[in-house]
């Protein structure tokens, strides 16, 4: 058990993890950047303490000062949040060692769910589908290289066993091109992540991104809340989510959700989690494991009722679950859009002040965010400023309410995503839903919002 949380993050998800604390009265302490000392959650806080410069490697990064502030502050648990730090197993252990609690698995699960080829090996140990190809990183042979390729098939994909987000990862089409890929994605991953390891699987041309929030307890339960569609992409970032996946059968849904769920139990996993799927001809094919809370969260609470971030602190005070499987009761339809301070077209960044800031409302409309006219957007950090969910009883009614809220948000000074996802939620495949990872890059390139760039 637990009073205090630290939480180390920054933007709308600390104001919603202190949000939650509050509710189950927590006391919150935030930690800070030089740069983020007028957020709204800093200012909201018990407690506030300025770990550092603006850079995130001299403070959200900074794991000896993190700690230094836990103990000064007497913080009993840290709540990463997501990015960060939030999946990195040796801040997770570092923490546990201090007799702190992390708000998260253990760092033996984060570790494992960390690499690509350990995740693989774990999940098809527990019956979880995966990408067809081995569940080892390459060896340094070349010929040993060429003969994997042959048994995984063309087109295939090399990816880094310790990333992504796209970053060490090739598409192979041919053997002829295969040594320079492996040569080029090992060199990318080593300095992007620090380890060189990759790995081959079958590459799926037209799936969708489908995954699976689950919660696990320390008591050996766990279960799913259903899925969600983040195939609204562009180079592997997400800008648009939905609950539940348009046109995927519930059952099977269910199905691939229960699966995940005896994962998490086999492999002693604790709190929040995301199974993430590629899924392509009624098939579901594991790709990785989220370790932490997802940006996009908010959908799954809408269709469940349930406080994602609430039943993660109370995971890590010891609980046990309160809900079964057979409890967890799926309503309507929610959609969520990532505004960030970018040019909605050219996505170049916008930091800036906010000198207007009105947020959307009605039936069936939320807004997670930070924001507040005169609050100054810094340069230092990712660009997402506001996440704005619509719900409805129905996929239709959620789409309309999205659009009403995206055309009552006003925000002055930056450029935002705003208008992008207005043009999005008009175009046909969207609205018709089902659509693969590749529409939203082949809408750019066909010209969407071209006369606004």
């Amino acid at each position: 058990m637990f009073d205090s949380v630290l939480i180390a993050n920054r933007g709308e998800i600390a104001l919603r993890i202190l949000r939650a604390c509050r509710d189950l009265g927590l006391r919150t302490i935030a930690i800070h950047s030089e740069a983020d000392r007028d957020l709204r959650h800093v200012q909201l806080a018990d407690q506030a303490l300025c770990i550092g410069p603006a850079p995130a490697a001299r403070s959200y990064l900074d794991i000896d000062e993190i700690l230094l502030a836990a103990k000064l502050t007497g913080a009993g648990a840290i709540h990463p949040g997501y990015g960060f730090l939030s999946e990195n197993a040796r801040f997770a252990a570092i923490v546990e060692s201090a007799g702190i609690t992390f708000v998260g698995p253990p760092a033996a699960a984060i570790r494992m769910m960390g690499d690509k080829v350990s995740a693989k090996r774990a999940m098809i140990a527990a019956g979880v589908p995966c990408v067809p190809g081995p569940d080892s990183a390459l060896p340094d042979d070349q010929a040993a290289i060429a003969a994997i390729g042959d048994e995984v098939g063309y087109p295939l994909i090399v990816k880094a066993s310790g990333g992504g987000g796209g970053r060490g990862m090739r598409i192979v089409r041919e053997p002829a091109a295969l040594a320079s890929a492996v040569q080029m994605a090992r060199e990318e991953a080593g300095r992007a992540f620090g380890n060189p390891e990759v790995y081959l699987e079958r590459f799926l041309e037209f799936p969708r991104h489908v995954e699976i929030q689950v919660l696990a307890d320390a008591h050996g339960h766990a279960i799913h809340l259903g899925a969600r569609d983040c195939s609204t992409q562009r180079r592997h970032q997400k800008l648009i989510e939905e609950a539940p996946p348009p046109g995927i059968d519930a059952e099977a849904i269910d199905a691939i959700g229960r699966r995940c769920a005896e994962a998490c139990i086999a492999i002693g996993y604790r709190g929040a989690g995301t199974f993430e799927f590629l899924y392509e001809n009624g098939g579901f094919y594991f790709i990785e494991m989220n370790t932490r809370v997802q940006v996009e969260h908010p959908v799954t609470e809408e269709i469940t009722g349930l406080d994602i971030v609430r039943e993660q602190l109370k995971i890590a005070m010891g609980e046990p679950l309160q809900v079964m499987q057979e409890d967890v009761l799926f309503s309507g339809h929610a959609i969520e859009c990532r505004i960030n301070a970018e040019h909605p077209f050219t996505f170049m960044p916008s930091p800036g002040q906010v000198s207007r800031f009105i947020a959307a409302g009605g039936p069936g409309v939320r807004m997670d965010t930070h924001l507040y006219p005169g609050y100054t957007i810094p340069p230092h950090y990712d660009s997402l400023i506001a996440k704005l969910i619509a719900h409805g009883p129905t996929r239709e009614i959620a789409l309309s309410r999205m659009r009403r809220a995206l055309a009552e948000t006003v925000i002055t000074g930056p450029d935002t995503t705003i208008p992008l996802h207005q043009a999005l939620l008009d175009e046909p495949g969207i609205v018709a839903g089902g659509f693969d990872i590749h529409h939203l890059e082949r809408l750019l390139a066909e010209g969407l919002g071209r006369q606004n760039r």
